[in-house]
């Protein structure tokens, strides 16, 4: 497998196929003597930002710490454990329900969009 082809960009779903998101980041162990190991994938705009360089990761992380909290200034990280299918889709053994992963999305929603006459 290799993992930038393969991994980077696909989209993520949770054991009820609820869409999370897309593959913006893998993060590696790595080990002495031995070849690196992918622990978790990483998702949302700090990760992908990241993958432009260090300057616009850490203006993105800035932005998010301002606007929702310093919780969200990191990017959401799956662990690899958690893989259950390859295919099309990358399927985790997770409820996104019960994680922070969409709570961006629920904050723009009840802020900004939910305010907006007509939406």
């Amino acid at each position: 497998m290799q993992l930038l082809r393969d991994i980077l960009d696909k989209q993520v779903v949770d054991r009820e196929q609820v869409k999370i998101g897309k593959v913006d980041g893998l993060v590696a162990e790595l080990r002495q003597g031995k070849p690196p190991r992918v622990v978790a994938v990483e998702l949302g705009a700090i990760a992908l930002a990241r993958r432009l360089g260090a300057r616009p990761g850490r203006l993105t992380a800035r932005l998010a710490a301002r606007l929702s909290g310093k919780q969200q200034a990191r990017p959401h990280r799956i662990a690899w454990t958690k893989v259950r299918d390859i295919g099309v889709d990358i399927e985790f053994d997770i409820d996104v329900r019960r994680t922070k992963i969409l709570a961006w999305q629920r904050w723009l929603r009840d802020r900004i969009v939910g305010r907006i006459p007509g939406a």
